[in-house]
């Protein structure tokens, strides 16, 4: 399983591995059944911290994505209803959107500031018809 993150990237780490693995299970990459890494082999083989993996690893074991079954591994569950996969999307918005204000506050920008700045690039992806590039 080739899962692969950009560590310089703005979007968090585990919401990076969730997206990949919402991406490998919708794509036939895998497959109901399918066992996953380790928490801890993946953390080594991405380099990066153990609780990150295991952060992802629990958004998607409480959306019914995987199931953990202590002493046999992860696995790939059956694929989700719809409002199962309406709801991890949500969540992962509502994580992004957490830790891009936390971010903002934390550099001293005030709400307007960020509204602003934010107004401008929902602006211009709408224009554009796609998400603009985290360089653009």
């Amino acid at each position: 399983m080739l899962i692969e993150v950009d560590l310089r990237s703005h979007v968090p780490v585990y919401v990076q591995i969730v997206d990949r693995i919402g991406t490998l299970i919708a794509g036939g990459a895998l497959k109901p059944g399918d066992q996953l890494p380790t928490v801890r082999q993946l953390a080594t083989d991405l380099r990066v911290n153990f609780n990150t993996v295991a952060r992802a690893y629990r958004l998607l074991d409480e959306a019914g994505v995987i199931s953990t079954q202590q002493g046999r591994g992860t696995y790939v569950v059956e694929a989700l209803p719809a409002d199962q996969a309406g709801r991890l999307r949500r969540a992962t918005l509502e994580s992004l959107a957490r830790s891009f204000v936390a971010d903002a506050g934390r550099m001293g920008f005030s709400p307007e500031e960020v509204e602003r700045a934010f107004g401008r690039q929902l602006s211009e992806w709408r224009a554009a018809g796609r998400a603009p590039a985290p360089s653009e």
